[in-house]
C-alpha cells in the first residue's frame, strides 16, 4: 500500500494567485511558509524555514483567493505532486501539494500577530484554569461507568 499525504501549517508568503483552466475551472496557488527551531551539534538554536508551493482547485480555489492574504495562516491536507516541463531545452520541475483541504487560521487582529482574547483578561501561563463552581466534588466509581 502507498501513501501520499501532505499536511502544512504555515503563513501565506504573497498574495494567492486565481487563474482559470480552458475547462472553467478555477485555480489558485499560493506559497506557504513554515518554520522550525532546532539546536545544532554545537548546542546552538538554529531556525529554518520551508517554502512549499499550494494549489487548490474548484469552490476552494475561489475561498482561498477572496479571504487569503500574504501574512495569513492557513491549514492545507492534500497530496504532493511533481510536475515538470521543458522551456528552452531546459528541464523545469516543481514540487507541489494540490489541496484536498484549506482551513484558514486565526485572523490577525493588528498588534503582535496573536489571535485576540475575547475573554477580557489574560490569564498567567502558570496558572491552570479553575474547576467550574457546579463541578461536583465527590469521587468517580469506575463500577457506575455504563460501559
Amino acid at each position: 500500500m502507498n501513501i501520499n499525504k501532505a499536511m502544512v501549517f504555515g503563513n501565506l508568503t504573497r498574495d494567492p494567485e486565481m487563474k482559470s483552466l480552458p475547462s472553467g475551472m478555477q485555480v489558485c496557488s499560493f506559497s506557504l511558509a513554515t518554520n522550525r527551531v532546532y539546536n545544532d551539534r554545537d548546542g546552538n538554536r538554529q531556525e529554518q524555514a520551508d517554502f512549499h508551493n499550494i494549489v487548490v482547485f474548484g469552490r476552494q480555489a475561489e475561498n482561498c483567493a477572496k479571504y487569503l492574504h500574504k501574512g495569513s495562516s492557513a491549514y492545507v491536507e492534500g497530496r504532493m505532486q511533481t510536475r515538470s516541463w521543458e522551456k528552452d531545452g531546459v528541464k523545469h520541475y516543481r514540487t507541489e501539494v494540490v489541496a484536498d483541504r484549506v482551513q484558514f487560521g486565526p485572523k490577525n487582529t493588528g498588534g503582535g500577530g496573536a489571535p485576540a482574547n475575547n475573554s477580557g483578561s489574560e490569564m498567567p501561563k502558570d496558572e491552570a484554569p479553575a474547576a467550574p463552581v457546579d463541578y461536583p466534588e465527590e469521587e468517580i466509581n469506575p463500577e457506575d461507568i455504563p460501559f
